[in-house]
C-alpha cells in the first residue's frame, strides 16, 4: 500500500508552488511576474534595507565630524557593499529567523549587520550601526530605491516598446480608411492607422511624465527633526550630511516630514500608472471591438483551445485578460493615491501594510501589459471586410457631413436640417446621394467634386496626422 502523499509534495517544485498559491501572481500569472521578484519580494526588501544601512554607515565614516567612526578604506567599502550585492536567500533566513525571535524587522536587519561585521573582522565599531536612525529612515529610502529601479528597469523600457508598437502599426495603416463609429453608430470615416496613433500619443505624453518622476527619500529620525543625531553631535551639519546621503542613493531628498517621508512621490507615481491603466483598458476595450466587428483579424495558434463547446473560435481573450489585470492595477493604484499621503499626526502604521502592496500593483500591470502585448502580436488588418463595409451602400449617409459643410460655404439655407431629413434613419445609396447633388444649386465644378466624393475618399487629413505626430 502506497503512502499517501502531502498536497505540497509534488515531482515539480514550480508546479507545486503554482497550485499552492493564493495570489494569481504567484501562481497562474507567475511567469510573466516573475520580474518582480527582484524588486519587490520580501527577499528584495531585505536587500534594499541592508543596502541603506550599509551606505548609512558608510556616510558616517566620511564625515570627519565623527570621530568614533573611523574614515573607510575603499576595500572596506567594497566588503560591506558586498554584503548586500551578494545577498541571497541563505541571508533572507537568517534575518527571518531573527525577526522570529525579537519581532522587529528592521531591529533584526540590525542585528544581522552587527553579525557581519563582527565576522568580517576589520574592527569596526558596531554600535554606529543603524546610528540615529529610525526604523522608517531605512524603509523609505529601500521602497524608493526599489520603486525606482523596478519603473526605469521594467515600466518604462516596456511602455516606450508599446509606443513604438502602436506608432510602428499607425504608421503602416495610415491610409486604410474605415468607418468610425460614434456611439457605436457608422459614422465620419477616420483610418486605421490614425487611430491606433491616438493611442500612441496619449501613452507618450504619460510616459514622459513617468520619465521625470522624483523619488524622494530622507533621513531625519523619529520625527524629522534629527534630534538624536543633533543631540549626540551637536557639530554636525546633520541637514547636509542627510541631503548627501539621501542624493548619494540616487535620490531626490525630502528636507520637511515626519517620522515618514510624505509619500507625495508615490501618489503621483501611482496617479500616472493609473491613468496609463485607464487608457490602456480604453484600448483593449477598443481593439476587443474591431475585432468584434471584423475589423482586425486573429492568428489561430496550433493547439489551443477558444471554447470549450465551440471548436470554431478564435477569442479575443489577451485583450480582455489585459482589461481584466489593468482594472485591479488601477484600483490599487488609486488606492495608494488616496492613502499614503495621508498619516495621523507624525506618525502611523497604516502606510506600511499598503506599501508592501505596491509590487502587486505593479505585478498586475505587468500581467496585463504581456497579455496586451500577446494580442497585438497576433492581430492584423482585415483590410478586405474593412473596404467591404466602407463601401456598402448603407453606409453612404456618413457623407452627408461633407455635403451639408459644402452647402453652408456656398451660403445654401437650411444645409444642415435639409440633410438630416434626407439621411437620419433612413439607408443611404450611391445613387441617392447623388441624385442629392444633382438637384443642388450650384455650379458645375461644386457638383463634380462632390460626386466624387465617397466614404473611402472622405477621410479628412488622418494620414498627414499619423505621418506628422504619430511616436
Amino acid at each position: 500500500m502506497s503512502k499517501r502523499r502531502d498536497i505540497g509534495q509534488t515531482d515539480s517544485v514550480t508546479a507545486g508552488r503554482s497550485l499552492l498559491a493564493v495570489s494569481p501572481l504567484d501562481g497562474r500569472y507567475a511567469r510573466q511576474a516573475r520580474s518582480l521578484e527582484r524588486y519587490f519580494s520580501e527577499l528584495a526588501l531585505l536587500r534594499y534595507r541592508l543596502q541603506v544601512e550599509v551606505e548609512w554607515y558608510i556616510s558616517l565614516g566620511e564625515n570627519p565630524m565623527i570621530p568614533e567612526m573611523p574614515e573607510l578604506a575603499d576595500d572596506v567599502k567594497a566588503k560591506l557593499r558586498g554584503l548586500y550585492q551578494d545577498f541571497g536567500l541563505q541571508d533572507g533566513a537568517a534575518i527571518k529567523e531573527i525577526e522570529r525571535q525579537i519581532n522587529h524587522d528592521v531591529k533584526a536587519l540590525e542585528y544581522f549587520l552587527r553579525g557581519k561585521l563582527e565576522k568580517l573582522g576589520i574592527g569596526l565599531p558596531l554600535e554606529m550601526v543603524h546610528f540615529a536612525c529610525t526604523s522608517e529612515d531605512i524603509n523609505n529610502l529601500a521602497y524608493a530605491l526599489s520603486v525606482k529601479e523596478f519603473v526605469k528597469g521594467e515600466v518604462e523600457p516596456r511602455l516606450q516598446h508599446l509606443v513604438e508598437t502602436l506608432g510602428g502599426l499607425a504608421r503602416q495603416y495610415k491610409g486604410l480608411v474605415m468607418l468610425a463609429r460614434t456611439h457605436g453608430q457608422a459614422a465620419t470615416p477616420t483610418t486605421l492607422g490614425k487611430e491606433l496613433a491616438v493611442f500612441a500619443y496619449r501613452l507618450r505624453r504619460q510616459l514622459l511624465g513617468v520619465q521625470r518622476q522624483e523619488y524622494l527619500g530622507k533621513a531625519n529620525g523619529a520625527v524629522g527633526n534629527y534630534n538624536a543625531h543633533y543631540f549626540a553631535y551637536p557639530e554636525v551639519d546633520w541637514i547636509e550630511h542627510s541631503q548627501r546621503f539621501v542624493e548619494g542613493l540616487g535620490l531626490t531628498w525630502s528636507p520637511l516630514t515626519t517620522q515618514i517621508e510624505s509619500h507625495d512621490y508615490i501618489a503621483e507615481l501611482s496617479d500616472s500608472m493609473g491613468r496609463i491603466s485607464t487608457i490602456l483598458i480604453g484600448f483593449s476595450r477598443d481593439m476587443w471591438g474591431y475585432v468584434s466587428q471584423g475589423y482586425l483579424k486573429q492568428g489561430a495558434l496550433s493547439g489551443e483551445v477558444g471554447s470549450s463547446t465551440m471548436p470554431h473560435k478564435v477569442n479575443p481573450i489577451d485583450f480582455e485578460n489585459c482589461e481584466g489585470n489593468l482594472g485591479l492595477a488601477r484600483a490599487l493604484f488609486v488606492h495608494m493615491s488616496g492613502k499614503l499621503p495621508i498619516s495621523r499626526w507624525q506618525r502611523d502604521l497604516s502606510d506600511s501594510t499598503v506599501m508592501r502592496n505596491i509590487g502587486t500593483a505593479f505585478g498586475y500591470f505587468e500581467v496585463a501589459m504581456a497579455s496586451l502585448e500577446r494580442g497585438l502580436s497576433k492581430v492584423a488588418a482585415n483590410e478586405a471586410k474593412i473596404r467591404e463595409e466602407l463601401e456598402h451602400d448603407q453606409t453612404w449617409e456618413v457623407v452627408g457631413e461633407a455635403i451639408q459643410t459644402m452647402m453652408r460655404r456656398h451660403g445654401i439655407p437650411r444645409a444642415y436640417e435639409t440633410l438630416k431629413e434626407l439621411t437620419r434613419g433612413r439607408a443611404m445609396s450611391r445613387d441617392l446621394i447623388r441624385q442629392f447633388i444633382e438637384s443642388l444649386p450650384l455650379d458645375a465644378a461644386t457638383k463634380s467634386r462632390l460626386a466624387e466624393l465617397s466614404p473611402a475618399s472622405y477621410s479628412g487629413l488622418a494620414q498627414e496626422l499619423v505621418a506628422r505626430f504619430a511616436p
